[in-house]
Formats: C-alpha cells, sequence, structure tokens
C-alpha cells in the first residue's frame, strides 16, 4: 500500500500537472495500491473549487483511508520532536502524514521535498514509481 501525498493529488487533479507524477498516481490507482487519510483529504478537499470537491470525494471514496486516533496526534508530536532535534524543519500536517504512513507500515509517495529529509530520521519508506509511472512493488 502506498500513503499519496497531497502533493502528488494536487498534480494529478491540476490541468498542468506534472506528467510523471500523474501517471505515477494512475498507475499506483489502477494497481489499487493507492491510499488515502483525513490530513490528506482535508487538504486537498478544502483547497479543491466547489465545482470539483464532490467528483473527488468521491474518487477518494473509492481509495482504502487509512485512518488514526488519539494516539497518532501524540506519535505526531513525538515525530515533531525528532525531526526538530535533527535540525529538520517540515509543515505539522506533512509530519502527521508522515506519522499515518508509519503507523501502517505504508510506503508514502510525496514529490513534496519535506519527506526524503524526514525519511532518515523517522525511518520513513518512500516510494519511488518505476519508469512511465509505473508501479514498483
Amino acid at each position: 500500500m502506498v500513503l499519496i501525498d497531497s502533493s502528488a493529488w494536487v498534480e494529478f487533479f491540476w490541468r498542468k500537472g506534472n506528467l510523471e507524477v500523474k501517471l505515477s498516481v494512475a498507475c499506483l490507482r489502477k494497481e489499487m495500491q493507492a491510499a488515502i487519510c483525513g490530513p490528506v483529504a482535508m487538504e486537498i478537499l478544502g483547497g479543491a473549487r466547489d465545482e470539483d470537491r464532490s467528483a473527488i470525494s468521491g474518487d477518494f471514496a473509492l481509495l482504502p483511508w487509512l485512518r488514526g486516533n488519539e494516539r497518532l496526534w501524540l506519535d505526531t508530536a513525538t515525530n515533531y520532536s525528532k525531526l526538530r532535534a535533527a535540525a529538520v524543519t517540515a509543515p505539522w500536517n506533512d509530519v502527521l502524514i508522515a506519522t499515518v504512513a508509519l503507523r501502517y507500515n505504508s510506503r508514502i509517495y510525496a514529490p513534496d521535498a519535506h519527506f526524503p529529509l524526514m525519511a532518515p530520521i523517522l525511518g520513513l519508506k518512500l516510494y519511488e514509481p518505476g519508469p512511465n509511472g509505473n508501479y514498483r512493488p
């Protein structure tokens, strides 16, 4: 399972988005490897145009959701502290998304620059697509 970060979904849904990212997201969905979580859905749906929100919600409803509870917030605070101690600054929502991926032992697909910085400190597994965006097990 691959948790797709907001940065990849933005490219996927944007008409002029990065083609490599678009192909990679499409392939993850086709291979039934794409997953979503609440913080990602919040970022995407919160920024979506009114006329697109319903279609995107329907799209997300077809994906497995990686859910959290109150422990997730405490684990996120711990991870945020680890990053700060290592002099890595990342938005709290990216740390939350990374923590969800860690909880589910999921790789994360994120063209966002913060995730490669967090990966060695938190033990986060990053997903790298194959040629032409093909799924890479």
